[in-house]
């Protein structure tokens, strides 16, 4: 019995090694492209929270609570405009319907055995685009039981980093012209297109990008204040049917 008590000590020290282990790997993707171009938009958007009119701790606090560079964007442009709470709440909350697919296909992948489901909804506060494409790409290398240990040290390093960026960086981005601070900003969504590109796993996913980009467009002329839905609608189903027609004229 003392043996086995022995031994299954030694078991949870390992377990806890390995857990350690996995957390630091996660942080560690902070040096990685994708997480350094976000840095980097977020310093944009530093700069763009300060032209607006807000303080230091009200802009760090919307990146941490929100973490979606988009909807932020969208939020700064509504208190710029003058926009009702109800109006401003309701343009951030659709802008960010679109992490939900995003969350609901990596939770399968993140949950073990033993994972709890408050851990998952813990977690599921840091899924956002950067967060999905490395994890997405890194999650089936790393045994199952780990990666919810990954993914919470990249997914909490990165929020808190960009958070402490946009903290320390406001008052600097007093110094940098409007086109400096533009431009930064204008980071996230190119590296969002080509970072989704390379994720996409099948040929459907592309096609969907493409065709959203020349459906822009037109859906822009028809209804300028939903060009971004529409387009996104109709490139989807286009995508979709294509996909579907290319797949049954595949061999087998």
């Amino acid at each position: 019995m003392i043996q086995s008590g022995d031994g299954m000590d030694r078991l949870q020290e390992h377990e806890q090694d390995e857990t350690r282990l996995w957390v630091w790997r996660g942080i560690r993707q902070i040096a990685s492209a994708p997480a350094l171009i976000l840095v980097t938009a977020h310093l944009g958007f530093a700069g763009l929270a300060r032209d607006a009119g807000l303080n230091w701790f009200e802009a760090s606090f919307m990146v941490f609570s929100i973490w979606a560079l988009p909807a932020n964007l969208i939020l700064l442009g509504s208190i710029t405009a003058g926009l009702s709470l109800v109006a401003t709440a309701f343009a951030v909350g659709l802008s960010s319907l679109r992490l939900m697919p995003m969350v609901m296909s990596l939770m399968p992948d993140l949950r073990a055995k033993r994972t709890r489901t408050s851990t998952l909804l813990v977690l599921s506060h840091f899924v956002a685009v950067t967060a999905w494409v490395v994890a997405m790409e890194r999650l089936p290398d790393i045994p199952r039981r780990y990666r919810t240990a990954f993914f919470a040290g990249f997914g909490i390093t990165l929020t808190v980093i960009n958070t402490l960026i946009v903290a320390f960086a406001f008052n600097l981005m007093g110094q940098f012209p409007a086109l400096v601070t533009g431009a930064l900003a204008f980071l996230t969504p190119v590296y969002f297109l080509t970072s989704l590109y390379g994720s996409a796993r099948d040929v459907t996913g592309r096609l969907a990008l493409f065709l959203g980009m020349v459906a822009i467009v037109p859906a822009n002329r028809l209804a300028p204040d939903f060009d971004i839905l529409i387009a996104g609608i109709a490139a989807g189903l286009l995508s979709l049917v294509i996909g579907r027609l290319i797949a049954s004229r595949s061999p087998e």
